[in-house]
């Protein structure tokens, strides 16, 4: 396994929040905690979780303690943010050459191409999009 991959806001709410593909994010933490797998993401990444995980919260899909604990779990996770120039131009190309409609997503695209690594993600309708033209993106489901 690579020593480096870079997660977006979806794998990390799967380890938060009980849901589909949760069981498969949860071994896939544990197996990069194991193996000393240096964990990535855009600085949206806390953005993105602090956010949703409050939504939930505010929705009632959590309860407020639910929510504590899972926003206290994510500031625990070991995961380097990054805010490197280089991630803005190249998740605007991007998004340009996979046609996609935010460049939310290509960040992370982009941050992994920077790194040489490989994108981690649990959303499925991402995955499906890009990975015919990215081979670095993987999917947490198929992770059986």
């Amino acid at each position: 396994m690579n020593s480096q991959a870079c997660v977006d806001a979806s794998l990390i709410l799967r380890t938060l929040v009980p849901g589909p593909l949760s069981d498969q994010a949860l071994v896939m933490l544990e197996r990069w905690q194991r193996d000393k797998t240096e964990l990535f993401a855009p600085a949206l990444l806390a953005f993105e979780v602090t956010s949703t995980l409050r939504r939930f919260v505010h929705l009632g899909e959590l309860t407020p303690v639910e929510g504590e604990e899972a926003f206290q779990r994510f500031l625990e996770l070991d995961i380097r943010l990054s805010s490197r120039r280089g991630i803005f131009p190249l998740a605007w190309r991007l998004a340009q050459e996979l046609n996609r409609p935010r460049a939310y997503d290509t960040a992370y695209l982009a941050l992994a191409k920077i790194l040489g690594c490989d994108f981690w993600t649990a959303d499925e309708r991402l995955y499906n999009a890009v990975s015919r033209k990215l081979g670095f993106v993987k999917w947490i489901g198929e992770t059986a």
